[in-house]
């Protein structure tokens, strides 16, 4: 199991510690799988069965954001930034009742009303509610009637993690902000729930052909356990409730197509959640960009992993990274072979090529596209949400003197397009590592799994999360001149100078199938 807990060093505290681990369907823990050791790894069976998530700060910044008038820094982000493990959100308080910020559907931030039933409520129950002058919205798949959130800020990094015991489902999100932290306070106060109102529109869709999400997951899931154990005939009920009978590959050929579209409906309702968010983002800045001209300049890098049924779907834009472990031709955890890393998202930055061709092509007429290994002089990330200077000109226009942009001649230069890809989980794959670019500046993809397997075999009840920022302090001391407790010492601002905010998420990946109860540790 793991323990949501913060430890101190001798000089500065790791600000986020979550752990979550779910149990099986007699309330007991699993008993997991034997590794070459010896020693039992927890492996419910469960798309995943545990996950733990750590964060160091290195940016200096303000308590709390200032933007939509305060309202996210006063009310809603004090309750995402303290928890320092998962906490129960019970069914009478939905996760979110936060409305949508959309553009077209509001003109006027103040007619928004949210607050906490009390601060004290707030403190003693661990919980929150957040009222809005809109008429109720059914829960969807996404927002269940309960479900455990864990979350937390670092610098400019912010961390979200949800999860659902009733639909089986986990959300994590890291938004690495810069230049500010206001984007990344907005997405998490928003995203989570704009996805989620997105999804529900699926959910209605099968609905309305008489289905149910569950179903088709179930369906889904069924003909990849078929798959794994190399059946020739099956008997499975589709979405509306019919048996198939005869050959597997009869079965197969008949709801491949839709198995594949509806993921496919998921990452285009991830894709276009992460739209209305830049969207709603950039409307917000517009409105107070009169005041303050700086929130022009503040971005963010978006990483979402959402497990659904026996599907990770991933989305990015920016440089955070989610890296898969796994064993290419299937062999199991007590082989002596390392583990394959492999990347499931895109790095957006000039240093990629790709990246640097697209951009490039885009602005044809612009010689000065890229100034000095920068988009336009000023970002490395070559797509971001906000950063609206870069995008229209009269964001551009608020900026004042050498602040300002010269030669915008072809906005936008940076993109919020996201790399999107799905993976289904098979029994070879072992753990996904989630982490804002401060983790891979000092470490490679492949060093990055050997050390999180190195360490669940040795420590199958640890933190790994927790031990890689442990590692990656050690390096940047070591590659500094210093030893961790002088490193650890430099308060946060002057320490960004040897390394950036640091966040990361391990999920260790179960068994295919699914649970409905789960356990949590403080």
């Amino acid at each position: 199991m793991m323990h949501g807990q913060t430890i101190t060093d001798p000089g500065e505290e790791i600000k986020i510690s979550f752990g979550y681990n779910f149990t099986d369907d007699s309330g007991e823990e699993s008993d997991g799988i034997d590794n070459c050791h010896g020693i039992k790894l927890q492996r419910a069976n469960n798309s995943f069965s545990c996950l733990s998530g750590a964060a160091l700060s290195a940016n200096a910044t303000l308590a709390n954001t200032n933007i939509c008038n305060g309202l996210f820094g006063a009310e809603i982000l004090p309750a995402l930034d303290s928890p320092t493990s998962f906490r129960r959100i019970p069914s009478s308080q939905s996760f979110s009742r936060l409305d949508l910020l959309s553009s077209s559907l509001q003109s006027n931030l103040s007619i928004l009303s949210v607050s906490p039933s009390s601060p004290s409520a707030l403190h003693d129950d661990d919980s929150f509610s957040w009222r809005s002058t809109s008429a109720p919205r059914s829960e969807g798949f996404l927002n269940a009637t309960e479900v455990k959130i864990a979350g937390g800020a670092a610098g400019e990094d912010r961390v979200q993690a949800v999860c659902s015991e009733e639909n089986g489902s986990l959300f994590c999100g890291i938004y690495d902000g810069f230049n500010g932290r206001d984007a990344a306070d907005f997405l998490a106060g928003t995203l989570y729930e704009t996805i989620g109102n997105h999804l529900n529109l699926i959910d209605w869709e099968l609905e309305q052909d008489s289905g149910k999400l569950s179903d088709h997951l179930d369906f889904c899931g069924s003909l990849h356990d078929a798959v794994q154990d190399g059946k020739s005939s099956t008997k499975i009920k589709d979405t509306s409730g019919n048996v198939n009978q005869g050959s597997y590959v009869d079965c197969f050929s008949k709801v491949e197509k839709s198995c594949d579209s509806f993921k496919q409906k998921v990452l285009k309702s991830l894709e276009q959640a992460l739209f209305q968010a830049e969207s709603d983002f950039l409307h917000m800045v517009e409105q107070e960009m009169d005041d303050r001209p700086d929130l022009v300049s503040i971005g963010c890098c978006v990483l979402v992993v959402l497990l659904l049924g026996k599907n990770i779907y991933v989305l990015n834009v920016g440089d955070s990274r989610a890296v898969l472990a796994t064993h290419s031709d299937g062999i199991s955890i007590c082989n002596d072979e390392v583990l394959q890393a492999v990347q499931l998202t895109s790095s957006h930055n000039v240093d990629d090529e790709s990246e640097r061709t697209r951009l490039l092509k885009d602005h044809p007429d612009d010689p000065s596209t890229i100034v000095a290994g920068k988009v336009k002089g000023r970002l490395k990330v070559t797509r971001a949400l906000g950063v609206g200077y870069l995008k229209k000109k009269t964001m551009n226009g608020a900026l004042m003197g050498i602040l300002r942009v010269r030669n915008l001649i072809s906005p936008p230069y940076v993109s919020v397009q996201p790399h999107m890809t799905v993976h289904e989980i098979s029994s070879s794959d072992q753990f996904v590592v989630l982490g804002s670019d401060g983790l891979f500046d000092f470490f490679s993809n492949d060093e990055v799994v050997k050390l999180v397997h190195s360490y669940i075999i040795c420590h199958p009840s640890g933190d790994p999360a927790k031990f890689l920022v442990e590692q990656l302090v050690m390096r940047a001391a070591d590659c500094a001149g210093f030893s961790m407790e002088e490193l650890m010492s430099i308060p946060a601002g002057r320490r960004r100078k040897y390394h950036d905010d640091i966040t990361v998420i391990v999920i260790i990946l179960g068994m295919n199938k699914r649970t409905t109860k789960a356990s949590t540790y403080r």
